[in-house]
């Protein structure tokens, strides 16, 4: 047909409009013309139109069943239009009439990736290099996706083989968000340094880089960052969020407010309430609060904050999160950790004392340390064996409140996942001061090692209040409870309560691990 050639010198040329216009002309006098479908599919693709694109493109790889070629770019642009499940089936017809093609079994990966199936896509990666060592987008997915699993020791050495191949600035940063999860803060550090290196205008790194750097202990740098990371994008979400967060922290509330109002991330309708309320501004307080109201009642902080209103001012509590927290406070023991002679506790505080973990920054902390990163996504033995322990009595704790009508057991985590967990090492004068698990939906507290307590004395115990914080008070009719743990103990409580440790002037230290579990 001498009418395809200048199509194809339009497609070439990059005029595909034009080439659309022609190959759709052409197509109406010879519909069986697969050469014009070829083009208008082409021509489509490459202006985005993936969806008329992808008409063209079934027609061609049907009547070339046996092209690995077609097969492949129907794949391609079956995944472009969102239809991943087609894109996987194409790509697993590619991988049958080419089984080496290490291509079709890495993008059967990112579409198995982004359908959240991480096992199949783990392997499909894990193929895709074994075909092609040097195939370094490969190596970095495969990190991505383990990391995703939580398995991160695979992800940091698969991070370390791309960046081995091409050091990118994505690539390091992907590397600093694993190692940053460790607790292995320096070497986040430099990662995140290295990407900024490599890119000086990558606002995530910098964003990251002021988070890592204020877990570590150095607040001043962290601002620096994130402000650099603000000077490149003024609307980044996480920079606005951290910074917004390190001016809460440092009780610098009504500057706080506007960079959560600019993050729009996670809780920062709650921050910005708890900045309010904090600074006497009820009245707004009490106008932002009510369009929450509207929304599902599933937010532990907005349940803090309505509830403490509610009994400051004597009205009644609108949240239905978890009215009566005090009621829900569980302790239980876990047996492995009990006995005098556990071999678990033992692993635990040799791991705690010489596992590289590193500290963070805890303003409400004092006389203590504080791990980073979530003690149950490491890889040693100890933690594991420990998760899997709490695991279960958390199961136990859901069992035990079933039926109760509150959000808290309502919406209870179908799946026992842990989003934090931490140790913290006090020493005499140790305690930390009343606070509440912002972003949790359960924690606990469980206890390896005890200080000696005096008879009559509650000296390293957990209190636990509707009140705490230095919230504004009008009176002090709100109710206590404490507990005084011993080793081997664990205590569950909802997220929204307040709690505290008590100071203690014994000489022994106070081990415990922390944790919280929420919704994924």
């Amino acid at each position: 047909m001498h009418e395809i050639q200048p199509l194809f010198d339009l497609l070439n040329a990059g005029r595909l409009a034009s080439a659309e216009s022609a190959a759709r002309a052409l197509l109406a006098r010879y519909p069986d013309a697969l050469p014009l479908h070829q083009v208008l599919a082409n021509a489509l693709a490459g202006q985005g139109k993936h969806a008329e694109a992808l008409v063209s493109f079934r027609r061609l790889a049907a009547a070339n069943p046996k092209s690995p070629e077609l097969q492949f770019n129907l794949a391609v642009v079956a995944s472009q239009a969102g239809r991943l499940d087609e894109a996987i089936a194409g790509y697993e017809k590619v991988i049958a009439l080419a089984p080496r093609l290490a291509d079709a079994h890495y993008n059967l990966g990112t579409a198995l990736q982004a359908l959240g199936r991480l096992d199949a896509a783990t392997a499909s990666y894990r193929r895709a290099v074994a075909l092609e060592p040097g195939f370094f987008e490969a190596h970095g997915n495969l990190g991505a996706v383990l990391q995703m699993q939580g398995r991160l020791d695979e992800a940091v050495a698969s991070y370390r083989r791309a960046l081995a191949l091409s050091p990118d600035a994505r690539g390091h940063f992907n590397l600093g968000t694993a190692l940053a999860t460790q607790g292995k803060l320096d070497e986040a550090i430099a990662s995140y340094r290295q990407a900024l290196a490599i890119d000086a205008s990558f606002a995530d790194a910098a964003s990251s880089l002021g988070e890592a750097l204020f877990h570590r202990g150095q607040p001043e740098a962290a601002v620096a960052s994130y402000r650099r990371a603000l000077a490149i994008d003024p609307d980044h979400a996480e920079a606005n969020y951290n910074l917004g967060t390190f001016l809460y922290d440092a009780g610098e509330l009504a500057q706080a407010i506007p960079y959560f109002e600019r993050s729009q991330l996670r809780d920062w309708r709650e921050r910005a309430l708890y900045c309010l309320y904090k600074t006497g501004r009820f009245e707004e307080f009490r106008t932002r609060l009510q369009p929450l109201l509207a929304l599902p009642h599933t937010s532990p902080f907005l349940a803090t904050l309505s509830a403490h209103h509610a009994a400051n001012f004597g009205v009644e509590d609108p949240y239905r999160f978890c009215r009566n927290p005090l009621d829900f406070v569980h302790l239980a023991r876990i047996d492995a950790l009990a006995a005098p002679d556990s071999a678990l506790r033992a692993a635990l505080l040799r791991d705690i004392e010489h596992a590289e973990i590193a500290e963070r920054k805890q303003g409400r902390l004092h006389h203590g340390i504080q791990s980073s990163g979530n003690l149950f996504h490491r890889p040693e033995a100890s933690f594991t064996a420990l998760a899997a322990e709490v695991r279960r009595v958390v199961e136990d704790y859901r069992a035990r409140f079933t039926g109760n009508e509150s959000q808290f057991i309502q919406a209870f985590p179908a799946k026992i996942e842990f989003s934090s967990s931490w140790y913290v090492k006090m020493r005499t004068g140790g305690h930390l001061t009343s606070h509440i698990h912002e972003t949790g939906w359960l924690s606990g507290s469980l206890y390896l090692a005890m200080p000696r307590r005096e008879p009559g004395r509650d000296d390293g115990s957990i209190e636990f209040s509707t009140h705490g914080d230095d919230y504004p008070q009008r009176h002090t009719a709100f109710p206590k409870q404490t507990i005084a743990p011993g080793v081997g103990d664990i205590v569950l409580f909802p997220s929204s309560l307040f709690h505290r440790t008590i100071p203690f002037d014994a000489a022994e230290e106070r081990v415990c691990i922390a944790f919280d579990v929420k919704p994924g």
